[in-house]
C-alpha cells in the first residue's frame, strides 16, 4: 500500500487482525514482534477503532516505533519497527 507520501513501506511480517476486538489485535502484534528480529517491521491491519490507543501505549512502553499509521476507511494499518 502506498502511504500519503506515495512511498512503499517494506515490512518483514504481516498481521491481519481485521474483525478482532481488543485485546486480540494487541496480542497478535505482541506475538508477531516476538517472532521477528530487532529492526524488523511488522505491518498490522485492524478494524478495531481503539487499536491505535493500545498500540501507541504498548509501543512506547516496550520501546518499539510506530513508523507509519494509515487510516483507510474502516481499516487501519500500522507499521511498527521492533527495537
Amino acid at each position: 500500500m502506498k502511504t500519503e507520501t506515495g512511498s512503499m513501506i517494506e515490512f518483514d511480517f504481516e498481521v491481519d487482525a481485521r474483525g478482532l476486538l481488543c485485546p486480540l489485535p494487541l496480542l497478535r502484534l505482541k506475538k508477531a514482534l516476538n517472532e521477528v528480529m530487532s529492526g524488523h517491521i511488522v505491518k498490522v491491519m485492524v478494524t478495531d477503532p481503539a487499536a491505535h490507543l493500545d498500540f501507541g501505549v504498548y509501543s512506547e512502553q516496550a520501546g518499539h516505533t510506530i513508523i507509519e499509521y494509515i487510516k483507510d476507511s474502516d481499516c487501519r494499518i500500522f507499521y511498527i519497527r521492533k527495537h
